[in-house]
């Protein structure tokens, strides 16, 4: 399945204003990196995977259509899985998008 474009625009536009952006393609669909770091990918999959502080990975998964991503059959802390229900606003969308900004605004830039 491909990523939805529609949903890509719409995390693009709200990542515009952000120094560092850049766009790759990954885990089947967009990923948004900032100074090099992965923040949020638009999932082949339908919704968001989104790069948050692993010590709110409990805190987060508390809300509904969310949650951790699993890779290689493992639950990853610090990685969300976000379905399309939780981002069906621009005010939640908005929303989960800037928990992966702040989180990896705390991160040195790569080179």
């Amino acid at each position: 399945m491909a990523y939805d474009e529609d949903m890509a625009a719409r995390v693009r536009d709200i990542l515009a204003p952000e120094r560092g952006l850049s766009e790759k393609r990954m885990f089947g669909g967009l990923a948004f990196l900032l100074d090099g770091h992965m923040t949020v990918a638009v999932s082949g999959q339908g919704g968001l995977l989104l790069r948050v502080d692993p010590a709110r990975s409990d805190e987060l998964v508390t809300a509904a259509h969310v949650s951790r991503m699993v890779m290689r059959g493992r639950e990853m802390d610090g990685w969300l899985r976000v379905d399309p229900a939780a981002i069906d606003t621009e005010d939640r969308l908005t929303g989960w998008v800037s928990q992966g900004v702040t989180y990896v605004r705390t991160l040195p830039p790569k080179e």
